[in-house]
């Protein structure tokens, strides 16, 4: 969890001055880096959980383990 939110801290700051950049707009700047970063945030930690799961089932194939008790939920 730790990575994910110093994901989201770069990623609100690199919102806020693309947005601030591009429009010469704090409000919009402020706004692309409440939405944006914060809706990619949880995508990139599902995605983080989806991936730890993926490597879970081809550990537990690797191994010859099978059926749904070999695997954590």
């Amino acid at each position: 969890m730790t990575k994910t939110l110093s994901f989201a801290g770069v990623h609100f700051t690199v919102a806020f001055a693309v947005g601030y950049l591009m429009t010469g707009s704090v409000w919009v700047g402020g706004a692309l880096a409440l939405v944006e970063p914060a809706c990619n945030t949880v995508a990139f930690h599902l995605h983080e959980k989806v991936w730890k799961r993926i490597e879970l089932r081809r550990a537990a194939a690797l191994n010859g383990a099978s059926g749904p008790s070999a695997l954590p939920l």
